[in-house]
């Protein structure tokens, strides 16, 4: 029986969402102001030759007090704002128009090392007190999208993919954001709230920043690249872009033992969605050189 042409639209679109990612891969991202280093915007390289995003890490949904308690998505400013902040913000992205900006949501820890839980009361609550504090933070700073990076859970993977899917459906519907991403890594946990939300929700997710660090240290090139094949089919249809840690003892695959060259060969089969970095703070001790061999990669025909 012939479909009819609603039938063959919503048919063809889910067909589309769910094929294999082919992507340019020119986008490179880094997170900064997480470790109150100093660093600036300034400081990082940036190539023409690439989409920059500089991810701005943490905005947190937690008090700023000496003991920080969660706010139920009202959220604080836990970046170095001193450094990196509006005008700053504006400046760098007047200086060079491929630069975008993102803010962080989450991350490992909050105040003395204590785990940044993701702790609603209620989803609707949550979404709504989420929507005005970030649209508040989100104009301030001239933010472009936001990023996810909840580790740490005190709600249920349905909770969770409906709280994040409902407050990036509001903030780009409301014109708020242009792009969002998440950030998972391989932890059972973790993967099964991020799973959740990419199964409901997934058509509002632009990148995947996946944590390919958090594997062990000393990842092999085949390692990496059937790990990353594995994140693809988690993530289907999602843009998913390769990662490495410039701190101290990273785990996972690192620039200095075959990590470009594992990307080049993604590149070459359509399946690398970008690169991302943790972090700028760490990386001025380097001078920035794996920023700049990533995005010449990235940049290169």
């Amino acid at each position: 029986m012939a479909s009819s042409p609603s039938t063959f639209s919503v048919s063809f679109l889910l067909l589309f969402f769910f094929l294999p990612y082919s992507s340019t891969s020119g986008i490179f991202r880094e997170y900064i102001g997480a470790e109150f280093s100093g660093v600036r915007f300034s400081d990082v390289p940036i190539s023409s030759g690439v989409e920059f995003h500089f991810i701005l890490a943490f905005a947190i949904d937690y008090t700023t007090s000496d003991s920080p308690t969660p706010t139920n998505g009202r959220f604080n400013i836990f970046w170095d704002n001193q450094n990196l902040s509006p005008a700053a913000i504006a400046a760098i992205k007047r200086a060079h128009p491929n630069v975008k900006v993102a803010l962080s949501l989450g991350g490992d820890s909050v105040g003395d090392g204590d785990f940044a839980y993701f702790a609603p009361d209620s989803v609707d609550s949550w979404v709504n007190n989420a929507v005005e504090s970030l649209t508040s933070l989100i104009r301030q700073y001239h933010i472009d999208g936001i990023d996810v990076d909840y580790e740490h859970f005190r709600a249920a993977p349905d909770a969770f993919a409906e709280s994040i899917g409902q407050l990036v459906s509001r903030l780009k519907g409301n014109g708020v954001i242009s792009f969002a991403s998440i950030a998972p890594f391989d932890d059972d946990e973790v993967q099964s709230h991020y799973k959740a939300l990419w199964s409901k929700h997934g058509a509002v997710i632009d990148y995947v920043n996946f944590q390919f660090y958090a594997y062990a240290s000393g990842t092999t090139v085949a390692e990496f690249l059937d790990y990353f094949d594995e994140q693809r089919n988690n993530y289907r249809g999602g843009s998913v872009l390769a990662s490495f840690n410039t701190e101290k003892n990273p785990g996972g695959l690192t620039p200095q033992n075959g990590f470009f060259g594992a990307c080049n060969q993604l590149k070459k089969q359509g399946k690398l969605g970008g690169i991302f970095v943790w972090t700028a703070d760490a990386s001025m001790g380097n001078g920035f050189r794996y920023e700049q061999q990533a995005q010449k990669l990235l940049a290169s025909a």
